[in-house]
Order: structure tokens, then sequence, then C-alpha cells
């Protein structure tokens, strides 16, 4: 498909969002099982109920739209999570592999913030006022975990920096 419009344009980086947020409801719960903290573990979890609810806003601006989410794979989410994924091959202390699963975790975070920015901006442009208020919506969200993981990094930096005493 040729894309001569920002209509159209639109539609892929909302089919690009929908794979992404497919891919991530299938790492989280890895994640969440090789997390050490509980807090992290929660944080990971609400997350993952999120991103389904944010899945289903995709879902609803596509049934708008007379269109469907699927048939295409995000290849940058897929990278990201593949970077991530390197970090259950390491052998690293519980403290540290939380602090690499919260890197990992935030760079989904902003990899999306700048997706989810990008089509917002477009369905006001394109004058899709309801899809541009469920975009922001998942848009404030991405912002919110990203800020809550920030919390819990500085605190599990702070852990994962003192040596385990063997």
């Amino acid at each position: 498909m040729k894309i001569d419009n920002l209509q159209k344009l639109y539609v892929e980086e909302l089919r690009d969002l929908h794979s992404a947020e497919r891919q991530i409801i299938q790492a989280l719960p890895r994640m969440i099982k090789a997390a050490s903290s509980p807090e992290l573990k929660s944080a990971l979890q609400e997350h993952l109920d999120i991103t389904n609810q944010q899945l289903a806003r995709l879902n609803q601006i596509f049934e708008k739209l007379g269109k469907k989410g699927t048939g295409k794979k995000c290849k940058g989410m897929e990278g990201v999570i593949a970077d991530g994924k390197e970090i259950f091959e390491e052998d690293m202390a519980p403290e540290v592999l939380d602090a690499a699963i919260i890197s990992a975790a935030q760079h989904v975070e902003h990899y999306e913030m700048a997706g989810y920015g990008t089509v917002r901006t477009y369905a006001g442009l394109l004058g899709e006022t309801e899809a541009m208020k469920l975009l922001q919506t998942t848009l404030d969200e991405e912002g919110d975990a990203d800020k809550k993981l920030t919390k819990l990094d500085e605190r599990i930096n702070v852990e994962a920096e003192e040596p385990v005493a063997v």
C-alpha cells in the first residue's frame, strides 16, 4: 500500500502501536516472574493490566475507523524487547537484575511515548477528536509508568551498587 497522505500514515502508525502493545503483553509476564522486588513486580503487573486497556483503546479507534489493527509487526518494539531479553542470559544478583529489568522497561516506555505522541498529533490534525483523547490518555499512562519506574530505579540502583557478602 502506498502511503500518500496523513490519514494512511496515521493508520499505519496505529497498527505499529497495536503490534507493540501485543508484544509488550507477551513480554511483561517474564519480567514480572524474574523481578525480585515486590514493588517492581507490582508496578510491572499494574502496567500489564494498563497495557491491556491501552490495546482495547486502540481497538476502539480501529473500530471507529472501520479498519483492523492487525497485519503489521512493530520491528522497533521487537528490537527493544529483544535487547531486554538479553538480561535474562546474564548471571546477575537479584537487585542488579531488578535494575536491568527497570532499564529494559523504561526503554519500552520511551518507545511507546514517542509513538503515542506522534499519533495523538496526527489524530488532532485529522479531526479525530475522540481518538486524540484516547491516545492522550495512553500517553499520560506511559508517562506515569516511566515516572514510577524512575522512582523504583533510584531505590533499586542503590541496592544494586552494594556488593553482596559471600
